[in-house]
């Protein structure tokens, strides 16, 4: 099976009611519903569970080459199990807006939902952390 991730980063700025009033509902090119939209498509998927306010770690390298494993806490996130391990994917929850975790006959499909006013970084591909939660021992001083 396959499961299609989707990020949504909310426009803010977003009428309803204009979008009712002038596009039968709809966003136009100067009322955008989304700010911009990400995809990832992961194969070979067997589950996909949700995890609220979990803890994603964060490795890597610094720029001297040693290695870093840093806890980033209150994430939300989908462990996507597939043949050849886990992948997690997510957000902060203090930047998600919502959240839906869907399946059907032909895999799972994941819609994530960012507020638009809130600093992020996306250090990962399918991961988005707030700033004021990204580990300080990685910003340059």
């Amino acid at each position: 099976m396959k499961c299609k991730i989707h990020f949504y980063l909310l426009n803010q700025h977003f009428s309803e009611e204009h979008a009712e009033a002038n596009h039968n509902g709809e966003e136009s090119e100067m009322n955008r519903k989304y700010e911009w939209e990400d995809e990832l498509l992961i194969n070979d998927v067997q589950d996909v569970t949700e995890q609220e306010k979990a803890i994603y770690q964060l490795q890597g390298s610094f720029p001297d080459g040693e290695p870093f494993a840093l806890d980033v806490k209150n994430m939300r996130l989908f462990e996507v199990l597939t043949d050849n391990g886990p992948v997690s994917v997510g957000c902060s929850e203090s930047i998600m807006d919502s959240c839906e975790l869907l399946e059907d006959k032909d895999g799972f499909a994941v819609k994530i939902f960012i507020k638009d006013y809130e600093p992020m970084s996306n250090p990962v591909p399918g991961v988005f952390i707030a700033a004021q939660e990204f580990p300080k021992e990685l910003i340059p001083k």
